[in-house]
């Protein structure tokens, strides 16, 4: 879960050429971009939601920002870095978003701007083909999976009986997974799907975990990381012109019918990416969003925040 992932490494971000583009357009060049018409973004590589080839972004949210880039006239620069790199360099104001799955939170929000979500990430679990866990109940007394760092770490450790597994990669949760020492393995979604695709001889499957109620939440405050996060596009703080026209075109998006469309190129499923659970809203509502606040979604709007 790399959006959340605990990382202390610097960042290095190496940058491209701040040539500005010509014939920028009065409305792009107000958006106000660190170079008119260009969008500077840092990412780290972590494929399929984001890596770098031939200089362009790919991807889930490498396409998505790529289609919104060019509604609103912008040339994608990306500068590769790591995670906490990512961050750092929206903070300084030294790119102009970062991407990535970077996952809302009231303490990100206080040190940048998140656009609206242009996906929720469901808890998902690899898991050997015909075995079957839905709830945390499931997963009591079982061998537990995921990368050190992750917060799904202290999810596992505050499961009853069930014993963590910790490893420097993902491939080090798949390969004990096909082999039997795991049970399950807490993964971002996409990076499950793909390896079913690639490595199909570890005969696993994705699994999408029912999420935990409030009184269980409450009584483990460490199973909130058993439930969907709201991702988000970074931003500096002072570029409030630029995250609302990315905001804008993010909603459009989810209308217009694209964003389902790019989820399903990667092999995830609209259901699952596209509508956002109750507290997705409450969480920002009076926070970095009015209080009357929607969040998009391929379902029926008025519902949530009920």
């Amino acid at each position: 879960m790399f959006a959340i992932l605990l990382l202390s490494s610097v960042a290095s971000c190496g940058s491209g050429s701040d040539d500005a583009p010509k014939n920028v357009s009065a409305k792009t060049a107000a958006l106000g971009t660190l170079t008119p018409g260009v969008i500077k973004v840092a990412v780290q590589p972590y494929a399929p939601y984001t890596s770098v080839q031939g200089g362009k972004i790919v991807g889930l949210d490498g396409d998505i920002l790529t289609y919104v880039a060019k509604k609103l006239g912008l040339q994608v620069k990306p500068q590769v870095t790591d995670f906490a790199g990512m961050l750092a360099g929206v903070q300084s104001r030294r790119v102009d978003i970062t991407i990535g799955g970077v996952a809302w939170s009231a303490d990100r929000q206080k040190q940048g701007l998140f656009t609206d979500p242009p996906y929720y990430s469901p808890p998902a679990m690899a898991v050997r083909s015909g075995k079957t866990y839905k709830t945390v109940d499931d997963l009591k007394g079982r061998s537990l999976g995921t990368v050190e760092g992750y917060v799904w770490v202290k999810s596992i450790q505050s499961v009853p009986g069930a014993k963590l597994h910790a490893y420097p990669d993902a491939n080090g949760v798949f390969d004990d997974l096909g082999a039997g020492r795991v049970d399950v393995g807490f993964l971002d979604p996409l990076i499950i799907i793909a390896a079913q695709k690639q490595r199909p001889d570890l005969k696993i499957s994705t699994e999408y975990l029912t999420p935990p109620t409030a009184a269980e939440v409450k009584a483990k405050p460490a199973y909130q990381y058993f439930l969907p996060y709201q991702t988000g596009f970074y931003l500096p703080k002072k570029a409030t012109k630029l995250e609302k026209a990315i905001s804008a075109q993010i909603d459009a998006m989810y209308t217009n019918g694209e964003m389902a469309k790019l989820v399903k190129k990667y092999g995830g499923d609209p259901e699952q990416f596209l509508k956002p659970v109750a507290d997705v809203a409450t969480a920002r509502r009076g926070v970095d969003r009015p209080s009357d606040w929607t969040p998009p979604s391929i379902g029926q709007l008025g519902q949530l925040g009920q």
